[in-house]
């Protein structure tokens, strides 16, 4: 198809060149809002949303991680973005540089009366490969690293129950235990974006391990 018969065919579309997790990718996407009080998934209706906690987690490409964060009972929201780096309010551009000292990362918004931070760190751990040193998949940089983001000693605590569990199996755990200093979101086109192309994350897998 030629370019010019891919703009005829996109007249009512909006054409974003997206560029991450190691792939250059052509989306279309529409002004329909994807997440509204109507089409929630029915386990949020029993969110209290006025006691929601908030925690942070890197492990690779954040469309992967924000993929399967979202699909836990008690999520009311993911939000993917930049987290542990050293200048203020980056760009995707900047910490693709992988000199900003940022990790893609994601904010889970949660109900604890529903889920609990520990099964948040394990669905953490069975999601990705927390053996992988240099990045995530074929994702490989600094940005792509694996990462707990901790808001205390008690969510400390639990990351490190759950290292310890797997290295006590013989497995290695390359994921990073950091105290969380701040967060940025990332740029719109970068927010639900599985959901947007209704497809499943390349380099993030659900395997039960706990």
């Amino acid at each position: 198809m030629t370019k010019n018969n891919i703009f005829k065919t996109l007249t009512f579309s909006v054409l974003f060149i997206l560029y991450s997790c190691s792939q250059t990718e052509v989306t279309t996407i529409t002004t329909t809002t994807i997440k509204t009080e109507d089409n929630m998934n029915s386990d949020k209706i029993n969110i209290d949303y006025s006691n929601l906690k908030s925690a942070y987690f890197a492990s690779g490409c954040f469309w992967g991680t924000e993929y399967w964060f979202e699909k836990a009972d008690g999520v009311a929201d993911v939000v993917s973005g930049y987290a542990g780096g050293d200048i203020e309010n980056p760009t995707y551009q900047d910490v693709s540089t992988g000199r900003t000292g940022h990790l893609e990362a994601v904010r889970v918004d949660y109900d604890p009366s529903i889920i609990s931070y520990e099964d948040l760190v394990k669905l953490f751990f069975e999601t990705h490969d927390y053996s992988q040193e240099n990045g995530q998949g074929p994702d490989i940089g600094p940005q792509y690293l694996s990462a707990i983001f901790y808001n205390d000693e008690s969510e400390k605590e639990t990351a490190n129950k759950y290292v310890d569990i797997l290295q006590s199996r013989g497995e290695k755990v390359a994921t990073m235990l950091k105290p969380f200093t701040n967060f940025y979101d990332a740029e719109d086109y970068h927010q639900d974006y599985y959901t947007r192309k209704n497809s499943t994350p390349y380099c993030h897998v659900y395997k039960k391990i706990f």
